[in-house]
């Protein structure tokens, strides 16, 4: 898994460390090359429980996370960082996550879809907002960044599409799915650049950044399965999996490096409960998942 191999070889990490940003924007053009736009609107059978995910998502779960470090006393830069992660879209990978552990991922991929190319709309004044925390770029500026890192590679996924048809597109699928994981592994190596180092330097401190990442990722779960549980087990659980896995590359692309590093480098932390998550709780998916 690229984040470990990146983690444990700094000079790989370092290597890739300035290609974060087309990284992630080549990994969203082939991940929404892969999404046919005419299923996404076939699963729009149960459009208010998608206004509801998506609401959810992207406005309560930030409010959620803001009481949450407010009333616990995390008003530095981990508790911004916390919030901050409250607003990301849902993660690209959540569709395959679902699957992975036997549940609705048909609802997973149009509620990543939805909120992935709404994020440039709602997180930026909920991120710049709710802590007051500098992120050394403006509301518009913060709001134009991820406006092109998610619009591009929506546009250019959509001129390839009708360039070479959905014919091709589906012959040549299995090869564009192994770019995609070929780019989460580059990925992967770049955002662990100086992970291993700041480990060494402040253990202490990157636990606990690590151990809140893991918090932050189980506490949406949780949260969100237990409100959306009148849906059905199926689905709570999924929207569980979707709401604590988001998609943390959009902000260590488009974020300046003035940024604080701690905030940046708790996102890169996220990472680690992001690729774990549906292999450690499966056992937990297994047991209360009907059928």
């Amino acid at each position: 898994m690229g984040i470990f191999a990146g983690l444990f070889i700094p000079p790989l990490a370092a290597l890739f460390r300035d290609v974060v940003t087309i990284t992630v924007a080549g990994l969203m053009t082939l991940v929404l090359l892969r999404v046919d736009p005419a299923q996404v609107f076939g699963y729009l059978r149960r459009p208010m429980l998608v206004a509801a995910l998506t609401a959810w998502l992207l406005l309560i779960c930030p409010l959620l996370a803001y009481a949450v470090a407010m009333g616990t006393g995390l008003d530095g830069p981990l508790g911004a960082a916390l919030v901050i992660s409250a607003t990301g879209c849902a993660a690209t990978s959540s569709p395959a996550f679902a699957r992975l552990v036997g549940l609705d991922g048909e609802i997973s991929l149009v509620v990543a879809v939805v909120t992935t190319l709404l994020i440039p709309f709602t997180a930026p004044p909920l991120a710049l907002g709710l802590m007051g925390i500098d992120l050394a770029i403006s509301l518009t500026g913060l709001m134009t960044r991820l406006a092109l890192v998610v619009g591009l590679p929506l546009l250019i996924s959509i001129a390839i599409r009708r360039a070479v048809g959905a014919a091709t597109l589906n012959r040549v699928g299995p090869a564009v799915d192994g770019a995609v994981v070929w780019l989460v592994v580059l990925y992967g190596f770049g955002v662990m650049d100086g992970m291993l180092a700041r480990l060494m330097v402040e253990p202490a401190w990157m636990l606990g950044g690590l151990a809140l990442a893991f918090a932050g990722n189980f506490g949406l779960n949780i949260a969100t399965a237990l409100a959306f549980a009148p849906a059905g087990k199926r689905l709570s659980l999924a929207a569980g999996l979707l709401s604590g896995n988001r998609n943390m590359a959009l902000y260590l692309a488009v974020l300046p490096a003035a940024t604080d590093e701690r905030i940046l480098l708790f996102f890169a932390l996220c990472q680690f409960p992001l690729f774990l998550s549906p292999f450690l709780l499966r056992p937990v998916y297994a047991r209360l998942r009907p059928g």
